[in-house]
């Protein structure tokens, strides 16, 4: 009777091994590698790189993922819109996507966004503007501090950059430790996260509808294979802290910035975190939009498109542009 009853959990462990590492194998030949594998100094970064065309009037762009994701996520809604008008450069952070993870200093932002300056030099690129969502928008602010010469403009758009109260989700924590962390990334992630990819998705887009090729289009899976999960879980278990330590650092920030967040963002508090980067970056400008969560890349790419512009250089008033949103979003939300 003992032997049957503890040998059930281990056959259910076995299967959910089996299957993790079955599945994962199925999502990358569904998902294969888009970009191109590049050394950054011991380990390898993933990046897509589009080049400017003949008429570009934009300086080159680099496009920082948030927690989760991977550079299709960027790449989706901003390439088809910006083709031409600059060099694009769409990366997978350390240990997401295709890229490999290197060393432990990129559990940390500014890890992640030295490791992201390396690569610019590999791809020839000596200054840009930095285009980053979510938990991108600590790198990208990192990223200024580190290297102001390397930087032409921020863009945040829904960043996570700002202590805030409370900590993160139990299975975070749980997945990056060192034992029962990678039993339960390589047994119970991914046919859990495989279960809830749609109503997630759903959740980070809300209130706004998602569109019907996200998932399709965007591989939100790859971060369910094991190690990118842990990655991903010793990312955003690190955040906390690290933003503790790095905020009172903003204020160091000289460069054209602007950030664009939504009111009903249910992912990150938009109180703390867009407002307090106004508040931390002088010269910055919030616009600040009704009825928006926390995926203004897709929800209102045209906005996000003309911040750039405006970063560059250009002369456009975002305050206007936010009205209109809302007022479309504001008919949507109504039916």
């Amino acid at each position: 009777m003992l032997t049957t009853l503890l040998a059930a959990p281990f056959a259910i462990a076995l299967a959910g091994y089996a299957f993790t590492a079955w599945k994962a194998r199925a999502i990358e030949q569904q998902f294969p590698n888009v970009g191109e594998l590049i050394d950054v100094g011991g380990f390898s970064l993933n990046s897509v790189l589009v080049p400017a065309g003949d008429k570009a009037d934009l300086p080159p762009l680099v496009f920082i993922h948030g927690a989760s994701g991977n550079l299709r996520d960027q790449m989706h809604p901003f390439r088809a819109r910006l083709e031409g008008r600059a060099t694009m450069l769409f990366i997978d952070r350390p240990g997401h996507g295709y890229s490999e993870r290197g060393g432990p200093e990129n559990a940390w932002p500014d890890g992640q966004a030295n490791a992201i300056a390396r690569l610019m030099e590999k791809r020839g690129i000596e200054k840009a503007i930095i285009v980053a969502h979510s938990f991108g928008g600590a790198i990208a602010a990192s990223f200024a501090l580190e290297h102001p010469d390397k930087t032409a403009g921020l863009l945040f758009l829904a960043p996570a950059t700002h202590p805030w109260p409370g900590g993160v989700d139990w299975y975070y924590d749980l997945a990056r430790a060192p034992v029962i962390g990678w039993l339960f990334s390589r047994i119970v992630a991914l046919p859990v996260g495989l279960s809830r990819i749609d109503s997630g998705t759903r959740f980070v887009f809300a209130p706004n509808p998602r569109p019907d090729d996200y998932i399709e289009a965007t591989a939100p899976a790859l971060v369910l294979r094991p190690a990118a999960f842990r990655n991903n879980a010793t990312d955003v278990a690190n955040l906390l802290d690290y933003v503790k330590r790095i905020q009172p650092r903003y204020h160091e920030i000289r460069t054209p910035t602007v950030i664009v967040t939504g009111d009903t963002d249910g992912v990150v508090y938009e109180e703390i975190h867009s407002r307090g980067l106004a508040r931390d970056i002088a010269g910055s400008e919030l616009v600040w939009i009704r009825n928006l969560g926390h995926k203004p890349d897709y929800v209102v790419t045209d906005l996000a498109v003309e911040a750039i512009e405006k970063i560059a250089g250009s002369d456009r008033d975002l305050q206007e542009s936010a009205r209109r949103a809302e007022a479309r979003l504001a008919k949507d939300h109504e039916k």
